[in-house]
């Protein structure tokens, strides 16, 4: 007798939904380095996304520019969380901690948010999945040490900063109106100069200014 084999379609993989996942990425500072390193992780988790069969890509959140202190002042992160709650978002990965939250209150916070809307988080950098996490200790910890980061690294920047006022080669994204950049040194921009210098005469003559420089 011909031995038939009857599959279970309900342990069956065939027509299992996809897990829907999303991954948030940013960046502190706009400089092109830093551009190009969201750039990176944006390839990054879109290719390891979509290689996942189990896995459909919902969107790359992504903020850059931005510092992480406070999730307030992340417009991407906050759409994420409002796509969560929409239930278009299952599964969230992110670099780690730092990139997700500098501040350990905001971070817990968003964590049980997600969890209690059975959206979990993969921190890479960290390995920890809060799917498969028994206890908020290790992200505690970790999320605190985070935020210490954070603020070692805002006042180095801040130090850094001063030191190079005080050498007089600290350098600006655009110099100041009437001058330019002229190999690294600025130079007086003499166009400019004569706009600068009749506003500074008016000024002292008590004329009141109005409109932009050159009206």
């Amino acid at each position: 007798m011909r031995k038939i084999t009857t599959l279970d379609v309900a342990t069956s993989s065939i027509g299992k939904p996809k897990q829907k996942v999303a991954a948030y990425i940013r960046v502190s500072t706009s400089n092109e380095d830093q551009l190009i390193s969201l750039e990176t992780q944006r390839r990054h988790y879109k290719t390891l996304i979509e290689k996942n069969d189990e896995w459909q890509l919902v969107d790359i959140y992504s903020d850059e520019g931005i510092t992480g202190t406070k999730k307030d002042r992340r417009p991407e992160l906050l759409r994420l969380i409002s796509d969560c709650e929409k239930g278009k978002i299952d599964f969230i990965l992110t670099k780690s901690i730092s990139r997700f939250a500098r501040n350990t209150i905001d971070c817990l916070e968003l964590v049980r948010k997600l969890m209690d809307l059975d959206v979990h988080i993969y921190f890479e950098k960290e390995n920890i999945n809060t799917n498969s996490m028994e206890s908020e200790l290790m992200l505690s910890i970790l999320s605190s040490l985070a935020e210490n980061e954070s603020v070692s690294l805002s006042e180095n920047s801040k130090w850094s900063i001063r030191q190079r006022f005080k050498r007089g080669t600290y350098k600006l994204s655009y110099p100041p109106y009437g001058y330019h950049y002229i190999d690294e040194q600025v130079v007086v921009n003499e166009e400019q100069a004569k706009v600068v210098k009749r506003i500074f005469n008016s000024v002292l003559k008590g004329v009141e200014q109005s409109g932009l420089p050159g009206s």
